[in-house]
Parts: structure tokens; sequence; C-alpha cells
């Protein structure tokens, strides 16, 4: 009874994912009175429901759990199947964590059109959700792809300004461009190998000529989603055009998907490939990391020093990856958890300041810590745990990645490191030009309060998943090892 019960529960969690969005697109226009509540204490039950995943999961087995499989293509040799281990766990439950905060955040805030701006989140926690625990290639690029589209209108129509039209496709073009190198790969494994399901694939040995062009295909699609130098262009853009919501869900979670892939596909299925590609990978991830850096240093708004620090610390964590170590494959790991806890807190007290300022270059915010002294307190915490301080979660993330990487190259540790010291630089900089000085009171009316409580209410959360990994992360990595070690670590 208790092993049915276990393989039900990430099928039920997908089918209610699913019956939930449904329910919004047949919902009644007339009736969008308590569509808010209904929606917030929708995700939150969601969110209750992936608890059980981390509460019944077998942590000594490095095998799939909850697997669920439904027939789809069986023709082809694919079947819609799903299950989850200790790496995918965790990304399944920040995405469930994140979205009702999501909503929360902007509970004050009455967007145009709610039921489609409704659907749209809905349908990117489902699509996130199935991205992270299906197993089979075919299905994870629908799924992969799929988020494209409700993003696009999220950022295109509820976009803050006149530039979010071209934000929306850049997004779009840039990504579905890269991702079409990965689709042809996938053509290719399904006509060599004859199915698509990724537990197969795992055990399928790929000539070296094959897994270099294959390598390559992925890491054109995870590179873009990343982002990694030179295609980074889409990122910065359209996380200052996205609404606070689109940012959080941009920095917190898709991101990850990059990464995500890189460690679920490139790695285990293309490990003699992947050894072959790791110094083009350094390369790349330190040019990204020192540029975007440096790039975020100058910046003039809000968002776009937090979107190059995203790219800053999300190529530190590609880096991890390919260290070939155990600390530094799961280094990389908690190093994304923390970026979904640290850049989705920063992007929300952006958008608490701009409800109150209606602008986000840095020019016109002085002196706020005289009438928002809790906002700035909750903001100098972020900034701290953005640059690593000992007892959050980036400390420890930041500090397993560079251990991995002292047995790889020193040079590489030295980059790694001048990255964090620019980061205190570019974080600390503008905490220090918005939070102290006077304030600017003759670029708008003087109406500035302090945080309110569904504000308060969204960041408490994150304050504690930030502190909870960098002070007790032996749960995580208890979770972690028996998958990562499973992994093909020193290549």
């Amino acid at each position: 009874m208790s092993t049915m019960l276990d393989s039900g529960l990430l099928n039920f969690l997908v089918v209610v994912l699913f019956l939930g969005t449904l329910a919004l697109i047949f919902w009644p226009v007339s009736h969008q009175k308590y569509l808010k509540k209904l929606t917030l204490w929708f995700s939150f039950f969601v969110f209750f429901c992936s608890l059980f995943l981390l509460v019944t999961f077998n942590r000594s087995s490095i095998k799939f759990q909850f697997i669920t499989e439904f027939s789809w293509l069986s023709f082809l040799g694919t079947n819609c199947a799903f299950g989850v281990d200790g790496i995918s766990l965790f990304f399944v439950l920040l995405t469930t964590f994140l979205f009702p905060i999501c909503l929360l955040s902007g509970w004050r805030t009455a967007p145009i059109r709610l039921k489609e701006y409704l659907i749209c989140i809905f349908l990117i926690e489902t699509f996130l959700v199935c991205v992270f625990c299906v197993l089979d290639l075919l299905l994870f690029y629908i799924f992969f792809e799929g988020i494209l589209i409700p993003m696009f209108f999220l950022i295109g129509i509820w976009g803050s300004r006149e530039r979010k039209i071209k934000a929306s496709y850049l997004l779009f073009l840039y990504t579905l461009f890269g991702s079409f190198f990965m689709l042809l790969g996938i053509i290719y494994i399904f006509l060599k190998t004859g199915t698509t399901n990724y537990e197969i694939l795992a055990a399928t040995h790929f000539s070296l000529l094959e897994q270099k062009f294959l390598w390559l295909s992925f890491f054109a699609s995870f590179a873009t989603k990343i982002p990694m130098f030179p295609m980074h262009i889409w990122l910065p853009e359209a996380h200052v055009e996205a609404p606070t919501l689109g940012s959080i869900i941009l920095a917190g979670i898709l991101l990850k998907l990059g990464t995500y892939g890189l460690l679920r596909f490139s790695l285990p299925l293309f490990p003699e490939a992947s050894y072959y590609y790791s110094p083009l990978v350094f390369t790349l991830s330190v040019l990204s990391v020192v540029y975007a850096s440096f790039t975020a240093i100058r910046q003039t708004n809000l968002k776009r020093v937090i979107a190059y620090s995203s790219v800053a610390h999300m190529n530190l964590v590609v880096v991890g990856l390919f260290s070939g170590t155990l600390s530094g494959l799961e280094g990389a790991i908690l190093q994304s958890i923390s970026h979904g806890f640290v850049s989705s807190a920063l992007f929300l007290i952006i958008g608490i300041l701009y409800d109150r300022y209606k602008t986000k270059l840095i020019k016109y915010y002085s002196g706020l810590a005289h009438v928002m002294p809790l906002t700035m307190f909750i903001l100098l915490f972020f900034v701290m745990a953005g640059v690593g301080l000992p007892g959050t979660s980036s400390f420890i993330g930041e500090f397993l990645i560079l251990a991995g990487l002292f047995k790889v190259s020193l040079i590489v540790v030295f980059l790694g490191v001048l990255s964090l010291v620019l980061g205190s630089v570019y974080s600390l900089w503008l905490y220090n030009r918005i939070s102290y000085g006077n304030l600017k009171t003759q670029y708008a009316e003087f109406s500035f309060f302090d945080i309110e409580k569904n504000e308060f209410y969204s960041v408490v959360p994150l304050i504690a998943g930030t502190l909870l990994v960098g002070i007790l992360p032996e749960f995580l990595l208890e979770t972690l090892h028996a998958t990562v070690a499973n992994y093909p670590i020193n290549f």
C-alpha cells in the first residue's frame, strides 16, 4: 500500500497542475472576484503536495523514484514517463516553492486580463515541473520549449515599458534558435537507438565522434538558457521589461533549465565529449563570469545589475559542473538552489521599490534607509548572501565549487575568486547608492512607505531558505550524494 502511494505521488502532482490550469482556462469571466485568492491557495496546495516527495524520498537509492508511465507514441519508442532522483527533486521543490511567493508578492497589483495572466503563470509552473521530472528526451524537448510560449506573453503583454515586445521576441528567438540544434540531436539519437527513453539511453554507449556532435547540439541549447557569453543578450532585456513576477520566475527557475540540462543529459549521456570539451566550457564560463561582473558595475538600471549578476553566478555553476569532482558537482547544485532564493528576493525587492518610485534608474534613488529601513535591511541581507557571506546558502555552494576546482586548475580558481570580489564591488556599491545619502524627493512625490504585510510574507520564506541551506547544508548534501556519486566524475 505504501509503495502504491509513493509511486502515485508524482503522478498526482502533475495531474493536479494540469487540472488546475484547465480549470483556470474554463473559469467564467464573470466570476473573477475571488480568482486571485483561489489561485494563491492552489499554489500553496501544490507546494504542500511536493513536500510529500521530499518526506518519502529514499536518500540511499541511486535510481529514479516515484516512477509513473503513460503510453504515448509507443510505436516510436516513446512513453510519457516521470520520475525524480536526488537532483531533480530539489528543482521540483524550488519551482513549487517560488510560485506562491510570486503570486503573493504581486497581491496589491491588479494586472489587466487577470485570468489570462494567471493561466500563463500556471502553464509555466506545470511545464517546469514536467521538465524536471520527465524521463524522455522528446517530451523533455516539448516541455522545455513549451515554457517559451507563456513567458513570451507574460513579458509581451504584462511587461513594464514599450520595449517589452522586443524583449519577448529576443527571449523567444534566442532560445528557440539554440534549441533547434538540440532537436536535431534528439532526432539522430532516435534514428540511432530507436528510443528516446532516458534510462535506456543512459546505458547506451555512443562513439566519441557521435558524442562530440551530440554534445555540441545539446550545449547550443543549454548555453543559451544559462546564458553564456555571447548568447546572453536576451537576458538583461527580458529582465528589465518583465513584470516583477516574470523576473522572479526567470532568475529563480528558468535559468536553472540550462544547468539542469547539462547535468541531466550532457554529462551522463556524453561523458567522453564532456571531458573533451571541458576546456571550452571553462573558457566560455570564466569569460562570461568576468564580463558579466564588469558589465554589472557600469549599469544604471536596477534590474540590469541583478540580471548581469545572475549571468555571473550561473556561469560559476557551470564551472562547478565540469570540474569533474564530487564537491564541484554538489556545490554547483547547491549554488543553483541558492541563486533561486537570493536572485528571486533581489528582484522582489526591486519590484517593491518600483511600486513606490515608478522607475528602475539608480540615479533617482538615494537615502532609502531613512524612510524604508526594514526594506533596506532585507536588501542588505540578500546583497551579503549574494556575495557569499558565511552562514548563507551562497557561501556553501561557492566554497564547494572552488574546492573542487583546486584539483583541476588554479587559474580557473583564481578567476572564480576574482568574480566573487567583483560581485562584492557591484553589489555593495549598488546598495550604498540607493540606501544612504539624501532623499531625492525632487523627482517624485514624497509618499514612500516601508515593506507591507504581503510583501514581508513573500520575502520571509526566502530568508529562511537562504539561512537554512547556509547553516544546515547536510540535509541537501545527504539527499544529493547517492545520485551525484553515480555521475561521471573525474571523467
